[in-house]
């Protein structure tokens, strides 16, 4: 069973407001508007960490001339 930390965060009045009306409209408390933020967050660094290696493996590849499966499948076998 996982055991809930409590944190402080300060927040300015415009953002406080802001966070009370999303949790009033979403029908949530501002602890679950934060935590889904957190994990919205979360989510997006994970994807954008994806696409960052996707990116770089698809450049090293090209620099090998694989563009397409063919390719890379002659690549393999002639390893």
């Amino acid at each position: 069973m996982s055991t809930a930390v409590k944190k402080s965060v300060v927040l300015s009045p415009a953002l406080s407001k802001e966070l009370t009306q999303i949790a009033r409209e979403e029908g949530k408390t501002v602890n679950a508007v934060i935590q889904d933020a957190l994990r919205e967050s979360r989510r997006k660094r994970l994807t954008q960490s994806v696409l960052a290696m996707q990116g770089y493996w698809t450049r090293k590849a090209k620099e090998k001339g694989i563009v397409t499966e063919r390719d890379l499948r002659k690549y393999l076998a002639a390893r």
